[in-house]
């Protein structure tokens, strides 16, 4: 594979009129100011999958359903995951646009399909974003029990309504930011994650510091899980790769600020594969050590306080701290990562007049020079799926999983258009630019047919994740299907008989060359 310099490039960055190219292509105007550079992209990948974030908040998961064992589920999804970004990297170095997702499975499927590629990763996105904001209370209290605004913890509310005061904060916070400028929101980004990856460093240099036990016997232990299941230990080895499966996705944002990054048909590409590259190796490492080194692996606490319990018995209560602030630094730059990328989603879909209200939440605001509507619009729906949280925690549970589902069919809606394409010999990736070349075609097979598994995977009714306490009911065991049926066969009723009668470009969003009005693949 390549990634050459892009053919007729101005210099370091790039030139703005080529940069702006593949955005007449698709028949919009350059309105996003053009401010990021490589490691701002980089970040805004990293920070969206943030390993300490999900590291710490599922490793209990792991843990608890496959054992020590279940850390072979990392590369497992990694290399899942790598056939996916392979694939968005060609698609990021020919058409780096704002809403990569939609903007993708629009142009390699037609406009339907882009528009439900768009409508499910927005709504993923908006639970995601609720979802993120929660670990502030798997966190903060650990550190002082000041942040317990809430009675004292031990009510039967206390935890869930004080997860919605702190999360509505956070989201009060990175919406505020993210209102202010795509600028401000690099550089906390950027600072956060330079942190977040300087930590995540030495915990594992601490961490391998007091390993007190070699691999070998570390990754068979399977604590006896999968007997008497009738796939035996693979069974549970596959739920518990959902805890892998939940924190390797994301990188796509790198390209989702594409219109306002400097030279992103060349860096856009980079920062995916980095972006995924240093989370893998990074979080394996993470988790490959704090089983190495917690002084009983048989513990209980593993499977119950997490990578949390590991830290604080290994390294001792004042590093362990330190190392939680900088798990609380992990959390929020992901939370304005994910929001920035689903700002981007909904300009981009907005821009179509594929959204209600669509030229109020497709226009640029003259002084921040950003999409200011869509980032109030986003926090307030992420607060309104937060107050889910205090009564029925259960429920907030089941569509989190969900949305991790809705995201992973989103990607599979770019990837298999694209196989199709590639299979009718109708794709041709940008010239000059990153390209897979003959290993293009068994990419995009692997792409799809691990994207299609992994989905139905996280979908599987399993009572431990879709209904874990009691009373069992049906509707949480089959909440996947239930739920992404309704948001997706609704959301498409929606559009076929009132959106699309009204997609197309607004006027004031138009590229302003004469022939090139047309949006590829529509």
């Amino acid at each position: 594979m390549t990634a050459a310099e892009p053919a007729g490039s101005g210099g370091p960055h790039g030139d703005d009129h080529d940069d702006d190219s593949s955005i007449a292509e698709f028949g919009y105007r350059p309105e996003l100011k053009r401010t990021l550079g490589n490691f701002h992209t980089f970040a805004a990948g990293v920070s969206y999958i943030s390993i300490l974030t999900g590291t710490f908040q599922l490793f209990y998961f792991g843990v608890s359903h496959g054992g020590p064992a279940y850390w072979w589920s990392w590369p497992m999804v990694f290399v899942g995951q790598l056939m996916v970004a392979l694939c968005f990297c060609e698609l990021a170095a020919r058409y780096p646009v704002a809403g990569s997702v939609y903007n993708w499975s629009k142009t390699m499927g037609g406009p339907h399909i882009g528009w439900l590629g768009g409508w499910m990763m927005m709504t993923a996105t908006m639970v995601s974003l609720s979802a993120v904001a929660l670990a502030y209370q798997v966190t903060l209290p650990q550190i002082d029990d000041f942040f317990q605004f809430v009675g004292d913890g031990t009510g039967e509310n206390d935890a869930a309504t004080n997860a919605v005061l702190l999360g509505s904060i956070l989201i009060l916070f990175t919406t505020l930011v993210n209102a202010y400028g795509v600028k401000l929101m690099a550089r906390i980004n950027s600072a956060g994650v330079f942190i977040e990856l300087v930590a995540a460093i030495v915990l594992i240099l601490l961490l391998a510091a007091h390993i007190t036990r070699g691999p070998a016997e570390t990754l068979t232990d399977t604590y006896g899980l999968g007997e008497g299941q009738t796939l035996g230990y693979f069974g549970a080895f596959l739920t518990a790769s959902l805890a892998s499966a939940y924190v390797m996705y994301g990188f796509d944002t790198a390209s989702s600020l594409g219109e306002e990054s400097l030279d992103p048909g060349r860096n856009a590409p980079r920062a995916i594969l980095r972006a995924l590259i240093a989370s893998f190796l990074i979080g394996g490492l993470i988790l490959l050590f704090a089983l190495m080194s917690v002084p009983n692996l048989q513990a209980k606490e593993l499977s119950v306080d997490g990578l949390q319990y590991v830290v604080l018995a290994t390294l001792g209560s004042t590093i362990g701290e330190i190392v939680l602030w900088c798990v609380v630094i992990a959390i929020t730059v992901c939370e304005l990562a994910v929001q920035a990328a689903g700002i981007r989603l909904m300009f981009a879909m907005a821009r179509d007049n594929n959204l209600p209200a669509g030229s109020m939440l497709a226009r640029v605001s003259p002084r921040f020079q950003t999409p200011v509507v869509p980032a109030v619009v986003m926090g307030l729906v992420a607060v309104a799926i937060l107050v889910i949280n205090i009564n029925q925690p259960q429920i907030f549970s089941v569509i989190t999983s969900i949305a991790v589902i809705m995201i992973y069919l989103a990607y599979l809606l770019v990837t298999t258009p694209l196989l199709v394409k590639r299979l009718r010999g109708k794709w041709k990736p940008a010239e000059g630019r990153f390209s897979l070349g003959r290993w293009g075609l068994p990419v995009n097979i692997l792409a799809v047919l691990w994207g299609g598994a992994m989905a139905l995977n996280l979908a599987w009714p399993r009572a431990e994740v879709y209904n874990a306490t009691g009373p069992q009911h049906w509707y949480l065991r089959w909440g996947a299907f239930v739920f992404i049926g309704i948001v997706a066969g609704g959301g498409f009723l929606y559009y076929w008989f009132v959106q699309r009668h009204r997609t197309g470009i607004l006027v004031e969003h138009q590229a302003r060359v004469p022939g090139e009005e047309q949006t590829p693949g529509s």
